[in-house]
């Protein structure tokens, strides 16, 4: 598939940036439709941390060449969505089910009864989820980087999951205690981000490890990295100086009230649409190992792997959205498809 150019974070002609009022919060999202006005399917992309609905500037343009109608939120917290304070509110406004129920919000207003849904770190995450609190309206549903973990009966802390199972996510525990919340100017969130577009200092220095989160002492010294243009990393670090890093943060403090949520699910763990993982292989915070067994839960599953880090739709866009455009085609398109 040839290279497309990434949509540009203030104006581009070919899309739109709208907003929408679900279920009394206010979201900023991307919307791109093809040229002709006609589309074969509505997609809705959810972006992780730390990101935003720009996350997806690579693929938003492929996806529209694909036949699509784009929508890429902007999550709660982050960008121009609403970001509330916890407390005085509560922890569930940036839990799964919070944004299952505003995804689905959102395909009502925009007349989609069924929707395809892409997801890369927590947005993965988010997307497994709303397939299972609203299995009729999700066709399909793709995931960069995040492996399915089914929904539980018996609630696992983060701090026990840590000294088990997943010790690389040690870095949540800082993240959920809120250390990063210091940083509030633009200057201070540009040098943040500079870690997410794979920079790093002068000698090698680097803004965040799996096991100590973000390294704020580092974060003057590094460098621009090779994933963003100067443009691309001004408007990150503007986006996030509107509401700081609390909102981002929130979504970290949420394993509690998504356990007791998903207490109510009522069909089982099972995800019973088509579902596309692409692994990024080099992960060092979602391994793809840790996705050993999605097949018992996930009947109809396709497994790709791309030998990139964490942020694979920026590093490797020609490859993730060849792969998104092979399984367009055939399944989301093709004899397998339930649109």
């Amino acid at each position: 598939m040839a290279s497309v150019t990434p949509i540009d974070p203030i104006s581009d002609p070919r899309v739109e940036h709208k907003t929408a009022v679900l279920n009394g919060h206010t979201y900023h999202y991307i919307l791109g439709v093809p040229k002709s006005g006609q589309f074969k399917a509505t997609i809705v992309l959810v972006h992780g941390w730390p990101d935003l609905s720009f996350g997806w500037r690579y693929q938003i343009p492929a996806l529209i060449e694909m036949g699509y109608r784009v929508v890429a939120l902007d999550m709660m917290g982050y960008g121009g969505t609403d970001a509330p304070r916890v407390p005085p509110e509560s922890i569930k406004l940036y839990g799964f089910k919070r944004a299952s129920d505003d995804i689905a919000e959102l395909a009502r207003q925009l007349n989609a009864p069924r929707i395809v849904l892409g997801g890369h770190d927590w947005g993965g995450a988010v997307v497994y989820r709303v397939a299972l609190w609203y299995p009729s309206l999700i066709s399909h549903v793709f995931a960069i980087s995040t492996p399915y973990a089914p929904p539980t009966k018996t609630y696992l802390s983060l701090e026990d999951a840590v000294a088990g199972p997943i010790p690389q996510f040690r870095y949540q525990l800082q993240l959920a205690a809120g250390d990063a919340e210091v940083l509030t100017t633009k200057e201070e969130l540009r040098n943040f981000m500079k870690f997410v577009s794979g920079g790093r200092g002068p000698n090698g220095e680097i803004g965040f490890h799996p096991l100590k989160g973000v390294i704020l002492e580092n974060l003057p010294k590094l460098e621009k990295g090779p994933f963003m243009t100067e443009k691309e990393l001004d408007f990150y670090a503007e986006q996030y100086s509107r509401n700081g890093l609390h909102g981002p943060l929130n979504w970290y403090r949420t394993r509690q009230a998504n356990f007791e949520d998903e207490l109510e699910l009522r069909n089982g763990p099972n995800i019973d649409c088509p579902v596309l993982f692409i692994a990024t292989a080099r992960d060092a915070v979602l391994k793809p190992e840790m996705s050993l067994g999605m097949e018992k839960v996930i009947p109809n599953l396709t497994r790709t792997s791309v030998d990139t880090n964490h942020f694979g739709q920026w590093e490797k866009p020609d490859e993730i959205n060849a792969i998104l455009k092979d399984w367009s085609e055939k399944v989301v398109f093709g004899g397998k498809s339930s649109l």
